[in-house]
């Protein structure tokens, strides 16, 4: 039987909605509720479909059910892989009313939502996260989108879901490359807004690495308690939400030199935040024994600790241009103002930046 572990609300207003937390909720949990009319299509992946797709249909009794799948891996999100999605919806003829289900990762999460954004100007839809990262991160607030070549996520929408799913029983059939990855947003929200958390992660890092069912549930439930607080109050990104892009600037430039896909997300964003804390430490916001104790958590957690071998200081500045936190060419990066607390700042000093950029270069 499901057994919803915990449950929660992101609130903004009449467009709250729940993210619901438990073990056997794929295939037992009617979500059939938040479907407003009797279409629904699920958008998976070659990858995941196999191991849950049929789980998701029987969450959705007494509806008419289609999929679509899209090849896996974040090099296929793009416009081409994006209309695949639209030629389901068109071929089975979805009206204005179906409710569109992302079944997977952050790039199946992130491309459903963009087509429920756009198809007949604005459906319905809903998350299923099947991996950490996107279980704690991307099916949360509502940002949706496919990548550019010259940037990664420049092309979406905000699109809020009706509902988000998690059902950690998925984390059973996930590489423990994709584990790491995720945890790189986990530590995240210790990092900007949740010390205590962060001091949980530290003691219980070798639990969460092997899956121990109860301490992810609570380590999902903590990242989701925050970032959901931090959307309530800036959805759209317009102040506090920044916050939630620590390392990013950084972790976005890596991956789009090293080609879509080659890095995952969560290790990008892991050397990217070890980038910032670095960058904190030469502005004099944190101590150099705090950079350490960073440096040290997200070295236990198995990410990367430096650039692609190839990249170079001038590439990062190149790429780091045309990120969308960047207020009229003036570059914005996310810092730790103490350990816990992230600022959003345009006020770095150009020769601390070089020097963090020539530290995690490798020469």
């Amino acid at each position: 039987m499901p057994e919803l572990l915990r449950k929660l609300l992101v609130d903004l207003g009449e467009r709250s909605y729940p993210i619901l937390i438990g073990e056997q909720l794929l295939g037992q949990y009617d979500l059939t509720s938040y479907v407003g009319g009797c279409q629904v299509m699920i958008v998976s992946n070659d990858t995941v479909a196999p191991l849950y797709l049929e789980q998701a249909k029987a969450c959705f009794a007494g509806k008419q059910v289609d999929s679509v799948i899209l090849p896996d891996g974040e090099k296929h999100k793009d416009w081409q892989t994006l209309n695949l999605i639209f030629d389901a919806l068109l071929q089975h003829r979805h009206n204005r009313t179906t409710t569109l289900v992302a079944l997977g990762g952050g790039v199946v999460g992130d491309m459903t939502g963009f087509a429920a954004a756009s198809y007949q100007r604005g459906v319905a839809f809903i998350q299923i996260p099947t991996t950490l990262l996107s279980q704690v991160d991307s099916s949360v607030g509502g940002k949706t989108g496919i990548n550019h070549p010259l940037g990664k996520n420049m092309i979406g929408a905000f699109h809020q879901p009706q509902a988000v799913l998690i059902d950690i029983g998925t984390l059973v059939t996930l590489p423990d490359r994709e584990v790491c990855a995720g945890m790189a947003e986990v530590i995240k929200y210790g990092l900007i807004r949740d010390l205590p958390f962060l001091h949980w992660l530290d003691q219980n890092l070798g639990s969460l690495l092997e899956k121990n069912p109860l301490q992810v549930a609570e380590a999902i439930y903590r990242s989701c308690v925050c970032k959901a607080e931090v959307v309530a109050i800036d959805e759209r990104e317009g102040g506090l939400r920044a916050i939630l892009n620590l390392g990013h600037t950084f972790g976005h430039a890596i991956e789009t030199f090293a080609g879509y896909g080659n890095w995952l997300h969560g290790e990008a964003v892991g050397t990217g935040m070890l980038m910032a804390a670095d960058l904190s430490a030469r502005e004099g916001l944190i101590s150099a024994a705090e950079y350490q104790q960073i440096y040290s958590l997200i070295s236990r957690a198995g990410l990367p600790p430096l650039a692609p071998a190839a990249m170079r200081p001038n590439d990062f500045i190149e790429l780091m241009a045309v990120d969308k936190k960047n207020v009229d060419g003036q570059l914005r990066l996310v810092l730790l103002q103490a350990v816990g607390e992230a600022v959003v700042t345009a006020k770095t000093a150009r020769k601390n930046l070089e020097a963090t950029l020539n530290a995690f270069c490798q020469r």
